[in-house]
């Protein structure tokens, strides 16, 4: 039984994306090990609050996160 594991920070991605992420993930194993596994494959998307993320010892939050993402669309 795969178990996939992601976590987010809390706020970034919207419900549709999360449920994207869990069919695209799914889809993933499914085509590496066959369709046999859809069924027993498992997603689970947590959400860490913001700012119990860190990279580097620096903390991470919601609006970093977007900022990011925002400066990444424009270039």
């Amino acid at each position: 039984m795969p178990f996939i594991n992601v976590k987010l920070i809390e706020g970034v991605f919207s419900a549709s994306q999360k449920q994207q992420l869990a069919t695209q993930l799914t889809d993933a194993m499914v085509s590496v090990e066959g369709e046999h596994l859809r069924p027993v494959t498992t997603v689970v998307i947590e959400e860490v609050k913001s700012g119990d993320w860190a990279i580097g010892g620096n903390p991470l939050s919601t609006e970093d996160v977007l900022a990011m993402a925002a400066r990444r669309e424009a270039a």
